[in-house]
């Protein structure tokens, strides 16, 4: 991996052990996409989220959540990055954002997880 940030590099080693300790696939699949060139990370704007998203869903962003569009849904969300404005609508609509790594803590197994972008 030809990344510089200690930070990301440890993110991605973590997710990649918990794809095997857990058997979730998910996290093998976040963990490549990280890995990649910068560029290609996905960035969702919550617009997005009310779309296609359903009430109450866990949805991870494995880049930058951003804050065009509206939301009027109750979700819990993370990502890698998120803007200010961004997280302050999810958090307006009764939802939660928070980072990979909490949500990675808070459902090592990665079931009912739902990855977009």
């Amino acid at each position: 991996m030809n990344k510089t940030n200690p930070n990301l590099v440890a993110l991605v080693m973590r997710l990649k052990d918990a794809s095997r300790t857990n058997e979730a696939p998910v996290w093998r699949d976040i963990a490549v996409r990280l890995e990649g060139p910068q560029s290609r990370w996905a960035e969702v704007n919550v617009g997005k989220l009310q779309r296609y998203a359903a009430e109450n869903d866990v949805i991870v962003i494995p880049g930058k959540l951003l804050g065009a569009g509206e939301l009027a849904k109750k979700l819990t969300v993370a990502s890698y990055r998120s803007s200010g404005q961004a997280k302050d609508k999810v958090e307006n609509a009764g939802g939660t954002s928070m980072s990979i790594e909490e949500l990675l803590a808070k459902h090592p197994k990665g079931s009912k997880i739902k990855l977009m972008g």
